[in-house]
Formats: C-alpha cells, structure tokens, sequence
C-alpha cells in the first residue's frame, strides 16, 4: 500500500479547477476510473464496468517508477517501456494479493479490448477538459499548438464521432479565446 501512494507524488502538467494548481497521477487516476464509469453507463454499452475500473486505476500505475510522460512529449513513444518495468516491479512485491496487475496494465495498453478503447478516449477528454475550464493554462505553459492537440486526439474520430465533433467544437472554442496557438 505504501508502493501504491507514491502514485500521489507523480505530478502532471494539467491543471485542476480551473488553474488552481497541477493535478498528481493518483488523482487523474481516480478521475478517470469516475469518468469511465460514467460514460460507460450514459453510453449504455455492455461494458464490463468493474474491469474498466481496474484498467482505468491501473492506467497510470507505471509512472510510479517512470514518472508521468506529457501528452506532447517528445519521449511519448518510448514511455511504456519504464512504464511496463515499474508495473512489474510493483506486480511482484511480496506484499500484492492482485494476480493480474501486469495483464490488465498491458490490456489496457494495446487499447483493443472495448474498455480500454474507452478508457483511451476518456483518458485524452480529461485533461483537454481541464484546459477548457483553465483557460489553456498547461497548453500556454508548455508552447502547445493546435494542431498537436488535433494530432493527439484524431483517434477519437474512429471511436467516437459524437465525441469527436463536441471535442473540436471546444478546440476551435480554444483558439477563438486564444488558449491556443494555431501557428
């Protein structure tokens, strides 16, 4: 349990309500586990909604050891692997009763079973909500470019249109308030 709390020291770039202050991995974690649930229930698909939690909780678990990735790194492609490595090593303390940590964090990994699908989708809205309700505060920060966001976020199209046309709706409401650089 001790392992697990460090989650709550990894911080991320995205601001929380508003611009108050950068969220930790523990809590964008949870965020998304609510959020997935949610959706999974206002979707009204046969989701296997306990196992999206578990994904959804497991998700970030990596950044333990490898610390967080930014969404626009660089370094994005190769983060799994410190990543799979910190789930392993976390997967084998004496101390873990749950067998299937390292199968559900490569689950959700792939993204090809439904629930990591969705899981994906929701992982990239939350902190393009954050930077809504921010002002683009952690795209300002770090010289974020719209069509970086569109880059990262295109996927979403093919899983979700309805989802897709609410997110460049917003996007181009970004770039109207200048949240959003479009050079």
């Amino acid at each position: 349990m001790i392992q697990l709390d460090a989650l709550k020291s990894v911080n991320r770039r995205t601001y929380i309500n508003g611009g108050e202050r950068v969220e930790n991995s523990a809590e964008h974690s949870w965020h998304l586990a609510m959020a997935c649930w949610a959706f999974a229930e206002l979707l009204q698909d046969d989701y296997d909604v306990p196992k999206l939690i578990k994904l959804s909780l497991l998700h970030d678990l990596g950044e333990i050891g490898a610390g967080d990735t930014f969404l626009y790194s660089k370094n994005r492609d190769s983060a799994h692997v410190e990543e799979r490595e910190s789930v392993k090593q976390i997967a084998s303390h004496p101390g873990n009763p749950i067998g299937d940590i390292v199968d559900l964090w490569e689950e959700q990994e792939a993204g090809e079973s439904k629930e990591a699908k969705l899981l994906k989708v929701i992982d990239r809205l939350l902190p393009f909500l954050h930077n809504i309700t921010s002002e683009g505060r952690a795209w300002q920060d770090n010289g974020i470019h719209k069509n970086q966001v569109l880059k990262m976020h295109q996927f979403i199209e093919a899983e979700s249109p309805e989802i897709y046309a609410w997110f460049i709706e917003k996007l181009e409401y970004a770039v109207e308030k200048g949240w959003l650089n479009t050079s």
